[in-house]
């Protein structure tokens, strides 16, 4: 079951449609192959927050898709069995169904990296290409310590006294390397989609199964992944260390890797230009 409202004069749509028994939201554009952008888990996140400013270079090139995962955004908010990426992955396999699509690319950023590579794991026939972007879940930390400092942060954001503008600003200054990114705008938007109570259970539902299951080791299972695949590093990465790629690039036996250096956890935002032309070269050499 799907509902559509078109934004604007251009091709660009805001979306819902029904899967694994929940509401998915997505915004989509262009066309062209499939392009899925998954985003990472970060407080207040959504598909467009991540990804907004890409999707008119890639939406030239491609049919671009912008899910919000469960528990984010303008997606419901469920209770799950199992593993977050087990059951978003279902979720996201159901959504490329529902809009008629045998196979995509994917980027996947973060937590949307872990979800990307559930989805190869479990139906390597959806996924064509995939661009893991400091992908959470995939990599073990070398030289580091673990968990990480923007782990840490990330998982007592909630905590007591709670979200303020203070802790939002300073996670957001720990997940780019630029401070001239932390805008006064950008703290309010995130810290008023994280301050949602339903958005808030989404998120500490998601980001605590990811830290407490077992079957979220991803990395165990790198060396299945047959896909294509590009590994892309912010060197800055104070969230999942750049060091964790060397470790994952060494597993994955078709994976290649791309550091952006004076960057953070955002490349596709820190690096937008670079990002976006290393993504289209990419998905059509």
């Amino acid at each position: 079951m799907m509902g559509d409202t078109h934004i604007g004069p251009t091709n660009l749509a805001s979306r819902t449609v029904a899967v694994q028994g929940t509401k998915l939201h997505f915004h989509e554009a262009g066309v062209g192959e499939t392009l899925v952008l998954l985003h990472g888990g970060d407080p207040g996140a959504s598909g467009w927050s991540n990804f907004g400013g890409n999707v008119a270079a890639l939406a030239e090139q491609f049919h671009v898709v912008v899910p919000d995962q469960p528990g984010y955004g303008l997606a419901d908010k469920p209770e799950f069995d199992g593993d977050y990426w087990t059951f978003a992955a279902r979720c996201i396999a159901d959504l490329l169904s529902s809009l008629g699509v045998e196979k995509a690319h994917f980027v996947g950023n973060s937590m949307g990296g872990g979800t990307t590579v559930r989805l190869a794991l479990d139906r390597p026939d959806c996924i064509d290409r995939m661009i893991l972007m400091g992908p959470a879940g995939v990599s073990v930390n070398v030289v580091t310590p673990h968990p990480s400092e923007g782990l840490k942060i990330l998982s007592s954001f909630y905590d007591a006294p709670g979200p303020s503008r203070d802790r939002m600003a300073a996670f957001i200054r720990m997940m780019v390397f630029d401070p001239a990114m932390v805008t006064d705008e950008l703290i309010t938007e995130r810290l008023e989609a994280a301050m949602d109570p339903d958005a808030r259970a989404g998120a500490l539902r998601a980001v605590r199964s990811i830290m407490s299951s077992p079957d979220a080791e991803l990395w165990r299972h790198l060396h299945e992944v047959q896909h294509e695949t590009l590994l892309v590093w912010g060197r800055d990465d104070r969230v999942v260390p750049m060091d964790g790629g060397l470790f994952a690039l060494q597993r994955m036996p078709n994976a290649d890797l791309h550091v952006f250096s004076r960057c953070g956890h955002w490349a596709q935002a820190e690096r937008r230009d670079e990002f976006n032309r290393l993504a289209i070269d990419f998905f059509t050499r």
